[in-house]
């Protein structure tokens, strides 16, 4: 490990995991996340710990670095193939907000299905007698089918909840035929879609799910069904989804991820009824925050000691 270590941090992380740093190497923090920021304040780090979107570029700016670390789950956020090609180790933490993100998805159902917001607003607004009603239509998540698209780590901890908890049926998909666990019935894409009564969204971006839930998809949803986006925007074709809301195609959605973040202010998502937007949040606990932070700090300083990070994903690196 070079005597003084610089490592950049996107963004500022919990302190437990700082502290796990700080004795070994300098921690910078950038004034924001900008490309060019991230980009000047690169060229004397040694190691990133990722919170935000790298730019594509950012190896060439970065002529010490030895190793990158998301502080998370997701990739698209570093440029990998990039990394691997400068002999840049790259690192993530799978399973580190798994219980947030699930958390969060079975939140939303319980927001969409049964939105006890209604029932207090009517009842502080206009009465006992005229907040009663609005239970009547409100269904229950036990005996409704939710179908599950990307059965990973996140979609099989969502499962186990919807099934074993809720009293929910579980449909999945998988590009291998037979891998699913038990207690998820795999059926085809268009399947899930049609006869879900919620569906959550919680695959990977890759160049085969990069619009995936297209026009057509959505249109084979029940029009009370509702649907979760915890994977990220670019899986959703964001028109076909706002036509549906906007013409009761169907029942709402929760969106944690978007095509373009932050979210613009004048973005036509926030004119959608039954729609839920939240900002990136799912897997940001205080719970998830520190074990994430504790995590990356830890695979951190094994990369900066020369040692291999416990959950290396470009072993390709060491023949650069």
């Amino acid at each position: 490990m070079p005597d003084r270590p610089i490592v950049l941090l996107t963004n500022s992380m919990h302190p437990d995991g700082e502290a796990i740093l700080a004795p070994h190497a300098e921690l910078i923090v950038p004034p924001d996340a900008k490309p060019e920021t991230l980009r000047q304040w690169a060229k004397n780090a040694d190691g990133i710990i990722v919170r935000a979107k790298l730019p594509d570029d950012i190896v060439d700016h970065a002529p010490r670095l030895k190793g990158i670390v998301r502080h998370g789950v997701g990739l698209d956020f570093i440029p990998v193939d990039a990394a691997t090609a400068r002999g840049i180790a790259v690192a993530n933490l799978p399973g580190s907000n798994t219980n947030a993100v699930t958390e969060y998805v079975m939140s939303a159902l319980m927001h969409l299905r049964r939105p006890l917001y209604r029932l207090d607003s009517r009842l502080r607004s206009n009465g006992w007698n005229a907040a009663r009603p609005i239970a009547d239509s409100l269904p229950e998540l036990s005996g409704s089918t939710l179908g599950i698209l990307g059965v990973g780590t996140i979609g099989r901890r969502i499962a186990d909840i919807a099934r074993n908890g809720f009293g929910m049926k579980v449909l999945g998909t998988s590009r291998r035929k037979g891998s699913l666990p038990a207690g998820i019935e795999e059926v085809a894409l268009e399947d899930l879609f049609a006869r879900s009564d919620a569906i959550a969204v919680c695959c990977a971006l890759t160049d085969q799910t990069r619009g995936l839930v297209n026009a057509g998809l959505i249109s084979r949803m029940r029009s009370s069904a509702v649907l979760v986006n915890v994977s990220r925007g670019a899986v959703i074709e964001t028109p076909a989804l706002i036509e549906a809301l906007r013409s009761g195609q169907i029942g709402g959605a929760a969106l944690d991820v978007f095509d373009v973040q932050p979210l613009p202010p004048n973005d036509a998502l926030f004119d959608c009824p039954n729609l839920l937007l939240t900002p990136h949040t799912a897997g940001i606990t205080a719970t998830s925050g520190r074990a994430m932070a504790v995590g990356s700090a830890e695979e951190m300083l094994r990369i900066l000691r020369g040692e291999q990070p416990l959950n290396l994903v470009n072993p390709a690196y060491k023949a650069a």
